[in-house]
């Protein structure tokens, strides 16, 4: 079941010319260039996801980056769908507005390809203390381009799990499964939804987004024997597999879900969970960091369980949250230089002395997994981590083959429009607006342009 080779240059165009279009439509700001001279000292740009460990780097950067450096860093930090619309948009029209931003093994290939992107492999040949051999080989090859060249550093790796509160399990008699499958999970939420005041059984993504919702639900999608596309590039969202599996998620967020599901992406599950909200909350790994982190209301009354199955053995996703520096830059060294701390061990050890080892952006360098305070702090789930990396399969993540890789998400293109777009009918079944065949026939259409495309290629 080996997935083909990926998509390149014709749907990357095709993309390209999408995102140019947004570019010219979209909010822009702020005007002006990347960095370059800001008076005596040198400034670089900063665009980021708004996720707590990038919360926790603009925190620390001033202080121990800027002043060994002089570099200054301006940071522009938004939520997750506003961000990657941003980013596109800046880089498909080289505007250079930003000089680094947070990209994924997800734009890695065509941003690439489109020359978007700068190459980094000078400067980590020439960095020698950077050590490019201690990043996890998975999350590494996700960071590489098809001409074998190094365009992003990862701040953090994950993949996804199962996250649960074993006191309010043992408050209910209930014990979790080594490996549980989703149907034993929904059988567990029914079970805990209620135990304690206001506590409902389970959080999951609802909120509108290629990157919200469909990441954990395709997942879901892929154990139940579902895809977007099988082999041909035929479009796969109405079929059974992909029914039963959204129905069971939409089911199970909507009876036992957090209040206002359609609405949830991961910051709100991550206060859900931590704040009593939820008893469960299946997400990403990296998660685990501001649960168990201190004064986290929950830190040490939660268990991990690797990501549900049913036709799958595993079914947890890869991803990392990573740095990229854009080709129109013209402070690319300055830029290296950031990119070259944020993912370096010496950040990871600044931040285990600082806010605490849990807080560490982990799931990337193999020396993290062997450092014994990090085990130590960690041990709630540093394991159950590494283990989720380590068997996630992104060229063979469900049940047939693939025309592209990808677990949470498919590695071409268009996907991001083609998951955003159908996500907002999948969350208007989660708020009771349509039913769940109705809101995938709206998809169809949409999915099928991407069959047209490459079966006409």
């Amino acid at each position: 079941m080996r997935a083909r080779r990926r998509a390149g240059a014709v749907g990357a165009v095709a993309a390209a010319t999408a995102l140019m279009t947004a570019a010219c439509s979209g909010a822009g700001g702020g005007g002006g260039g990347g960095g370059g001279e800001d008076g005596g000292g040198q400034s670089i740009d900063v665009i980021m996801v708004n996720n707590p460990q990038m919360e926790d780097l603009q925190a620390l950067t001033e202080e121990h980056f800027t002043a060994e450096t002089g570099i200054d860093v301006n940071f522009t930090v938004l939520p997750e769908n506003d961000v990657r619309d941003r980013i596109a948009q800046d880089f498909a029209a080289q505007a250079g507005q930003f000089d680094v931003a947070t990209i994924s093994a997800y734009e890695v290939p065509f941003f690439s390809t489109n020359e978007w992107l700068a190459s980094l492999d000078d400067y980590i040949a020439e960095d020698a203390e950077f050590d490019q051999d201690d990043i996890l080989p998975p999350i590494a090859e996700g960071l590489t381009g098809e001409d074998g060249s190094v365009y992003a550093e990862p701040f953090y790796g994950e993949s996804s799990f199962l996250m649960y509160r074993t006191d309010v399990f043992e408050q209910a008699g209930l014990t979790m499964p080594e490996n549980p499958t989703w149907d034993e999970v929904a059988q567990l939420a029914a079970q805990v939804d209620g135990v304690q005041p206001g506590m409902k059984g389970i959080c999951l993504r609802g909120l509108p987004g290629w990157g919200q919702v469909f990441a954990p639900l395709t997942t879901v999608v892929n154990t139940f024997g579902g895809t977007w596309w099988d082999e041909d590039w035929n479009t796969q969202v109405t079929s059974p597999e992909f029914t039963e599996a959204t129905q069971f998620y939409v089911d199970l967020v909507t009876q036992h879900g957090e209040p206002g599901a359609a609405q949830a992406g991961f910051t709100e599950c991550l206060n859900s969970f931590t704040q009593g909200g939820t008893a469960m909350w299946y997400d990403a790994t990296s998660a685990a960091g501001s649960v168990e982190a201190e004064g986290s209301p929950v830190a040490g009354k939660v268990g991990y369980a690797p990501a549900p199955v049913r036709e799958t053995e595993s079914s947890g996703w890869l991803y990392s949250w990573a740095f990229g520096v854009q080709q129109a830059s013209d402070a690319k060294d300055a830029a290296w230089e950031f990119i070259s701390w944020a993912s370096s061990q010496e950040y990871e050890e600044l931040v285990g002395e600082q806010l605490g080892w849990p807080q560490v952006p982990a799931g990337k360098r193999a020396s993290t997994y062997e450092n014994p305070d990090y085990q130590q702090s960690a041990g709630p789930f540093w394991e159950a981590t590494e283990a989720a990396i380590s068997a996630a399969q992104p060229t063979d993540p469900g049940v047939q083959p693939r025309p592209a890789p990808g677990i949470q998400f498919v590695a071409i293109p268009e996907f991001a429009d083609v998951g955003t777009r159908c996500s907002e009918f999948v969350s208007s079944a989660i708020a009771g607006q349509m039913t769940v065949p109705e809101a995938l026939a709206q998809c169809e259409p949409i999915a099928q342009t991407v069959t047209e495309r490459y079966q006409n290629q």
